[in-house]
């Protein structure tokens, strides 16, 4: 892992639209019935077992066993192989599996060129076909071409895939304790590579998730979730700096399990 010295192209957030957050919500439910929770819910509440603690987070899951179809809109074979190498590696430790293929309905369709930049739908997000036509992407590498080397593309998939399967960016999660310099980082991500606005920055970077919605775990600055951040963006916690992260971490790897468990029902 090292630290960024210079800006690196980072995702960005989709969102559903708040008008379709119902239909959303709906989707994620006849996916998954553990992800009809409570949003009043305090996870921090020491009479909730794990399994509730973490459906507060998991609210988006796909049904743990699920054999997720994956499909190729565009993109050259070297680039498709690339993206399918290094996104196994979520199978390993998580109960669900990955079906690239040519299916007509796949939950997960991936393009390189449906703009310059890098996202994915959250979860069963991808299911909300007014936000995610079947023949449009819930997935994007802007950047990912045959010549990118193999620790960007390591980079890039686990994280899009991290957001596939229904994980945040860590860096908004409130136990972070992230005081940022705002206007060193207005000035840093309205640059080059990624030229964003004072309100794309703002969404993607400064505000923070909702407390019920997170998973009772500390910070990780190891994870695969969060942007690359430099010391001068950030005046609290002193000294902190976030690295350009390649590899899943500890504490990825231990909530992914949690997230898509191995039971004898699951299938």
């Amino acid at each position: 892992m090292a630290t960024p010295e210079a800006n690196v192209r980072i995702c960005y957030d989709r969102k559903l639209p708040l008008a379709l957050e119902e239909d959303g919500r709906r989707a994620a439910v006849r996916e998954n019935p553990a992800n009809d929770v409570d949003p009043s819910l305090n996870p921090n509440d020491p009479n909730l077992t794990p399994s509730e603690k973490i459906a507060l987070i998991a609210s988006k899951r796909w049904r743990p066993g699920k054999l997720l179809k994956i499909r190729f809109l565009d993109g050259s074979s070297t680039m498709r192989a690339k993206v399918e190498r290094y996104a196994q590696e979520w199978t390993k430790h998580a109960n669900i599996q990955f079906d690239f293929g040519d299916s007509k309905y796949a939950e997960i369709r991936i393009s390189f060129y449906a703009d310059e930049g890098s996202w994915s739908a959250l979860g069963t997000e991808a299911l909300v076909e007014d936000y995610f036509p079947l023949k449009q992407p819930t997935m994007n590498f802007g950047w990912l071409r045959d010549d990118t080397s193999d620790e960007e593309c390591s980079r890039v998939v686990l994280h899009e895939f991290g957001h596939a399967l229904g994980a945040i960016h860590e860096h908004k999660n409130p136990r972070g304790g992230i005081v940022w310099d705002k206007e060193a980082v207005y000035k840093y991500f309205s640059g080059p590579p990624n030229f964003w606005t004072k309100e794309e920055i703002d969404y993607n970077v400064i505000e923070r998730y909702s407390e019920n919605i997170l998973l009772g775990t500390a910070f990780d600055p190891a994870s695969i979730m969060i942007y690359p951040l430099p010391e001068s963006l950030i005046i609290s916690p002193a000294g902190f700096s976030a690295p350009l992260n390649t590899k899943l971490s500890p504490m990825d790897i231990d909530f992914i399990k949690i997230a898509y468990p191995h039971t004898p029902s699951a299938r």
